[in-house]
């Protein structure tokens, strides 16, 4: 056909040049870009996908960072509590030579106190100082605030971790459902009706080994003896044994009883008659304890020997061994030990010394409490939940909130060990008795330890296990990523060499299809 108004064959190499250089053009983007997705119509579906693990991929690294962030805060505050752990561990030597008066001169103890004065204001120092970009790491501002806490059922309460998820403060109620107890042993005051012995006086020649948590003793007593006299002699060496001893309430002749200076199972009484008759007919001498599943005695209205004994509640034993308490916390069965309750869960985690007015009641009515703000909360996953946050509290290691001990009613911290104090050497030798000073300092080397040991698994268990985990998925999101918007290079370069023949092909024949139409010319003649 001659025609020459339209030159059809001319029109479709420029349709088919028109898409040749679109594919030239879109290699060429492709093998400068690197990316097989440039925009949206490259392939909508393989976008959507690729922008969201773009953003995953985000979030991941941030809590690699942040991981990364945690840990140093973590490595910085163990590394001041290494420093109070060893100023502690000077202190207790210091305590122990000074304890060693028979061979210590008064200026030697007076210099050793100087030592301990300026050993606890250091860690008063290190625990106002320590910080990490301005965030003051030792001073109690990482620590949990409490409200409503009732002096007369909780003597100490230590806060690891707390979640706020949907509350601005987390309530706390803690019931006691089983009493802490005290090993005890109960020796008979009047042994029978009409018996020639009892009325609360031994009626032979009796020596006695006591025995407790600290050590044991042994005891001689003349015949006549009373049982108040053998009260006396028990607690004046309580602190070698950890007993003491107490005259029922309707006196010596009621009978007395042998009790662990403290509560819990690691705590126990023995007491052991050595020589002497071997019977209880020979003079009436006999121990009892409380039988197992028993409710302790009630002795306010005077103790009923006989009646109790027939009931089952008390039988014959030498030995006995504390209780320690048993409560719910917000329904959790807490672990306990001696008056000591704690809770570790992922919503709550704390630790709490209850008193004795509450560990030894079940039937009392269950304290409640608020933690209303604190602790420092850490996002180490890529996406603001609180699934993915964790927090942790350390609080204060200053010497006044360190190593609370309760003692003779009341709690003493470590800053009572400094001249001039309850718990100093002087007063210790005064007293002739460094048992309360020892028990503050090892209770404080003990808490130090503990927060040493918990900020440690927090690191390894959490942190470096959250880096782990974090940094495989961004190695395998980033994998994903690449498969599906990177460019194939091999695959591109042949389109390319395909697109560029095409193109050539395509104005060569668009040049032959222009020329087509000058053919009609030859009809012209």
């Amino acid at each position: 056909m001659a025609r020459i108004n339209t030159n059809v064959s001319s029109i479709v190499a420029q349709a088919n040049l028109r898409r040749s250089s679109n594919e030239l053009d879109l290699r060429l983007q492709r093998l400068s870009t690197g990316l097989r997705i440039n925009r949206g119509k490259d392939d909508p579906a393989g976008m959507i996908i690729s922008e969201r693990i773009t953003t995953d991929l985000a979030g991941i690294e941030q809590g690699i960072k942040n991981g990364d962030r945690a840990a140093s805060v973590i490595a910085t505050t163990e590394a001041a509590l290494t420093e109070v752990a060893d100023l502690l561990n000077t202190i207790k030597a210091l305590m122990v030579e000074a304890a060693n008066t028979g061979a210590n001169s008064p200026a030697e103890r007076d210099a050793n106190q100087l030592q301990i004065d300026s050993a606890i204001q250091s860690i008063t120092r290190i625990s106002n100082t320590a910080s990490f970009g301005g965030l003051k790491l030792l001073n109690g501002n990482l620590d949990y605030v409490t409200s409503g806490i009732a002096a007369s059922a909780i003597t100490k309460a230590q806060i690891f971790s707390a979640s706020f998820i949907d509350n601005q403060a987390v309530e706390v109620e803690v019931d006691t459902v089983a009493s802490a107890q005290t090993a005890g042993l109960f020796l008979n005051g009047l042994w029978g009706a009409g018996a020639p012995y009892g009325n609360g006086a031994l009626q032979s020649t009796t020596t006695i080994r006591v025995e407790g948590s600290r050590g044991v003793q042994e005891l001689t007593f003349t015949s006549g003896a009373t049982y108040s006299d053998i009260v006396a002699a028990v607690n004046s060496r309580t602190a070698l044994t950890g007993v003491t001893a107490e005259l029922l309430t309707n006196g010596a002749a009621s009978g007395l009883v042998f009790r662990s200076e403290k509560y819990g199972s690691n705590e126990f009484v023995s007491v052991d008659r050595v020589g002497g008759p071997s019977d209880e007919d020979d003079d009436g001498w006999q121990l009892y304890k409380i039988a197992d599943n028993a409710q302790w005695i009630d002795d306010s209205g005077g103790f009923n020997w006989a009646s109790r004994i027939t009931a089952g509640d008390l039988v014959e034993a030498t030995r006995d061994t504390g209780q320690d308490v048993r409560a719910l916390v917000n329904g959790t069965l807490a672990t306990g030990r001696g008056l000591t309750v704690s809770v570790n869960g992922t919503s709550l985690s704390l630790e709490l010394d209850l008193h004795e007015d509450l560990a030894t009641q079940p039937n009392a009515t269950p304290t409640v409490f608020n933690i209303t703000e604190g602790g420092s909360l850490f996002q180490l996953g890529p996406q603001i939940s609180a699934l993915q946050q964790v927090s942790i509290g350390v609080g204060s290691v200053a010497a006044e909130k360190l190593g609370g001990t309760l003692a003779g009613g009341s709690v003493f911290f470590l800053s009572s060990l400094m001249k001039g104090q309850a718990n100093s050497i002087e007063e210790n030798i005064r007293n002739g008795d460094f048992t309360s000073a020892s028990d503050i300092l090892d209770n404080a080397i003990e808490e130090v330890s503990k927060l040493r040991g918990r900020l440690g698994a927090f690191e390894r268990n959490v942190l470096e296990t959250n880096s782990r985990s974090l940094q495989a998925a961004f190695e395998n999101l980033t994998a994903s990523q690449s498969q599906i918007r990177d460019a194939d290079f091999a695959l591109e370069t042949s389109r390319l060499t395909r697109a560029q023949i095409l193109q050539q092909s395509g104005m060569t024949i668009l040049g032959l299809a222009n020329q087509q139409s000058q053919s009609v010319l030859q009809l012209l003649g």
